[in-house]
């Protein structure tokens, strides 16, 4: 249920006050603001992928292992073998990439699950025993409802699909693809009056691909968000005398665990859809045209 338990609670108010972000201005401009809880949530994630796989590898058996290795091992070769299917090129940062990308994006997602007023009233709560005000702590946890984060993974997938395709092909032959593909011609004069339909192709194509793995990412886990905080709103200020917080409690109880079973499944999707976008572009990057 939701935090509040005043008769009259503005839910307007507690929807923007959790869609609000923890931020710090260093500038005047609107871009020189930064998320901080979104930066401390996606260093917590990191560590903690990192910590899990550096202990396990480790702890790695050749025997029966435990279940949490079974797992592990289990995501590395599936990860692995996929790579192997889409990737045609030659490259050690492929596989890894790909890997690291699924644990952070899932770890990250993971954290929509925790209840929605849990940390956040921590987080108030402390603030006001600091002596400031509770109105305005702001905390949101999740790195992917937040649109840097999944914009950021994008543009470094972009910019490493432009390294893998340079490395892969040569600069003149890379470069030299955005001037002859989609569209091809035998002679010269057909080269030259089709290059530049194929290269207003290829650099609408370019930018679209990180637009929509991005949008594609943060769209889902802000929609999820927005979900869990609007069935966190059915009994907001409601009180323990009436009826019908009781029939809104019960159907709070059911859409919450509902929708969490769902979701389990959208950020595990999620991680793995971005995932696969981005191996099927550094294969792209990778394959002449």
């Amino acid at each position: 249920m939701a935090a509040e338990g005043t008769e009259s609670v503005d839910m307007t108010g507690y929807i923007q006050h959790h869609l609000h972000h923890w931020q710090v201005k260093v500038g005047d401009s609107a871009f020189m603001t930064i998320n901080v809880d979104t930066l401390i949530f996606t260093l917590l994630c990191a560590a903690t992928f990192l910590f899990l796989f550096v202990f396990l590898a480790r702890r790695a058996t050749s025997g029966v292992p435990g279940k949490l290795q079974s797992i592990v091992e289990a995501v590395v070769l599936f990860v692995d073998g996929l790579v192997k299917e889409t990737f045609h090129g030659k490259s050690k940062v492929i596989a890894p990439m790909s890997l690291t990308m699924f644990g952070m994006i899932f770890f990250m997602n993971f954290l929509d699950l925790l209840p929605i007023d849990l940390l956040p009233w921590a987080w108030a709560s402390g603030h006001q025993i600091a002596g400031h005000d509770p109105a305005h702590a702001y905390l949101r946890i999740v790195p992917t409802a937040d649109l840097n984060t999944p914009l950021g993974m994008a543009l470094a997938v972009f910019l490493m699909t432009q390294y893998v395709g340079i490395t892969q092909k040569g600069v003149g032959h890379f470069f030299g693809e955005f001037f002859t593909a989609p569209f091809h011609a035998e002679g010269p004069v057909g080269k030259i009056l089709l290059s530049p339909a194929n290269l207003l192709l290829r650099l609408i194509e370019e930018c679209v691909r990180p637009v929509s793995l991005s949008l594609r990412l943060f769209g889902n886990m802000y929609a999820g968000e927005l979900i869990f905080i609007l069935i966190a709103v059915m009994t907001l200020g409601a009180g323990l005398a009436h009826m019908s917080t009781w029939f809104l409690g019960f159907g709070q109880i059911v859409a919450g665990f509902g929708w969490t079973a769902f979701h389990i499944l959208i950020i595990t999707l999620q991680a793995f859809i971005f995932m696969v976008l981005s191996i099927v572009y550094l294969s792209m990057a990778a394959e002449s045209h």
